[in-house]
């Protein structure tokens, strides 16, 4: 399962929720996602070759409850939604400069504003970091790597990740997402 399956897989669909908040089509809306997506998948993958990076995306994946976005969709227009996904934001994009050109190249591919972009832009990081916590959970994979296994067990785990062979599987992972483009 890929990043937007697992957005678009829950009960009910955030994108759903989003469009009616934003009064965009739902497809405009998985459009936005889909832009997003590799930018934060990008930062992810940038957080976790630095030091204790593993570790610690793996502690916010398992602490944020960012699954809720996906299982209550209805979560999304909450102000804690957009703090949360603020936060996440600051981990994976640094800068808000980052954030603005992020959203001002969005809106040239959908038509959308820059304004209604980066309000959508939160909430679709708390979507992605839910849907890796999801994608993590169901194969049980971050229990395993968070559990104290060994690290020879670690090892073993992150190579039948690495689908490349080339020492690092969270761009296996990530990769996921760019199969939409």
């Amino acid at each position: 399962m890929n990043l937007m399956e697992a957005i678009m897989g829950g009960n009910a669909s955030p994108l759903s929720e989003m469009s009616r908040k934003f009064g965009v089509s739902e497809d405009t809306m998985a459009e936005v996602v889909r832009q997003y997506i590799p930018a934060l998948t990008n930062g992810v993958k940038k957080n976790v070759q630095k030091k204790k990076g593993l570790e610690k995306l793996l502690e916010a994946l398992n602490t944020g409850n960012h699954q809720r976005y996906l299982d209550d969709p209805g979560a999304l227009t909450s102000e804690n939604a957009v703090e949360d996904g603020n936060g996440i934001l600051g981990h994976l994009l640094r800068k808000k400069k980052t954030s603005r050109a992020l959203a001002s190249r969005t809106a040239e591919k959908t038509g959308l504003s820059p304004d209604i972009l980066k309000k959508i832009l939160p909430l679709v990081a708390g979507l992605v970091m839910g849907a890796l916590r999801k994608q993590g959970g169901q194969s049980g994979l971050l229990e395993q790597l968070m559990g104290g296994r060994s690290s020879s067990t670690l090892g073993s785990l992150l190579g039948l990740l690495d689908a490349d062979g080339e020492k690092s599987p969270i761009d296996d992972l990530l990769g996921l997402a760019k199969r939409f483009f």
